[in-house]
């Protein structure tokens, strides 16, 4: 059979920041594949390049950052080579994004209302102001929220209202992808439940696909079906998320991650961190970026790069899945 058409391809996609100390690689050379009505989690610490990339994907990259390898398509269209008009076509009625902070993300001057309708407005231009208001009401249905609140303002919302107003208008155009980064940071765990079971809700209706960013290890190996672990730039591993569960066969980061989540139901609640910090991106350490950090490296991991191997349904980018860690586990 042919294979479906991915919503979103990442192709050897880097990124870099133009400093003073040179071009830094804050994403380098990620390849990715997401599909219709799935859930992929991108994680890592914070640094890692996590937004970085949510933002190439979106081609809204600050001044001094740029695309500086790769391609990135959405339905099969490549983002980067769009001039502006196309792109602000494209943007929100084929992908969108909901960013980190709701409060920022709305124009706090201006009624929900007033906000959902400029989107309807901006890209259907025959639509009727009674028309947009009319589907403002039913997006407001969607995310659980009373419709009297579109004559709200934003601070009149709680942060929960919020973040789903600002998901309300990324699906307000049925994209086929949606770009989700740290949705739930800022609130509550309670309020977080309700809002991650309310975008599952509403996937399964719509259909679309989620990139979904955080640096919460068990929220998005619960939320996603498959997870990309991202350090220092790279994805050192991308795997199916029901493989968390098990702490065997994994790139020594993605190990440190699950030791690192507390485990309520043990008699005693143990944390085990990794040791040491993420590294600077301007002088990243040769061969493995993760080697200073790593219990399992080797005089190789520390002037060679790893090849990615590929694990049953894992790819893992790790010297150690070679001889090399049979030795290092049983010595």
């Amino acid at each position: 059979m042919e294979e479906k058409q991915p919503v979103l391809e990442l192709e050897n996609v880097s990124v870099g920041y133009d400093s003073t100390a040179g071009m830094v690689q804050a994403v380098n050379d990620v390849s990715l594949k997401i599909y219709e009505n799935t859930i992929v989690g991108l994680i890592g610490e914070s640094g890692s390049g996590k937004s970085t990339l949510g933002n190439a994907i979106m081609h809204l990259l600050k001044n001094n950052a740029v695309l500086t390898n790769g391609t990135i398509k959405v339905m099969g269209k490549e983002v980067h080579s769009m001039n502006k008009n196309e792109l602000r076509k494209f943007r929100w009625s084929q992908m969108s994004m909901v960013f980190q902070s709701a409060m920022n993300a709305l124009n706090p001057v201006l009624t929900i209302e007033a906000q959902i309708l400029d989107v309807y407005r901006s890209h259907y231009k025959n639509m009727s102001k009674k028309e947009a208001r009319a589907r403002a009401r039913e997006l407001m249905e969607i995310v659980s929220i009373d419709p009297t609140h579109l004559n709200s303002y934003p601070h009149e919302l709680s942060g929960g209202m919020r973040q789903r107003v600002v998901i309300a208008i990324a699906i307000a155009l049925d994209p086929k992808l949606v770009i989700m980064d740290e949705p739930t940071t800022a609130l509550d765990v309670v309020v977080q439940r309700s809002i991650l079971d309310k975008i599952k809700q509403i996937q399964k209706v719509k259909k679309f696909a989620i990139l979904f960013i955080s640096h919460d290890f068990s929220l998005v190996s619960e939320l996603a079906s498959k997870v990309a672990i991202m350090y220092a730039g790279r994805f050192i591993e991308v795997t199916d998320s029901k493989s968390l569960s098990h702490t065997d066969q994994h790139h020594p980061y993605t190990e440190g991650l699950i030791n690192a989540i507390p485990h309520l139901t043990a008699e005693e609640v143990t944390i085990t961190g990794i040791p040491g910090n993420p590294p600077n991106l301007v002088d990243l350490p040769s061969g493995c970026a993760y080697h200073p950090r790593c219990q399992f490296a080797t005089e190789r991991c520390k002037t060679e790069r790893p090849v990615v191997h590929q694990i049953d349904n894992r790819d893992v980018e790790c010297h150690l899945y070679d001889a090399v860690r049979k030795e290092v586990l049983e010595s």
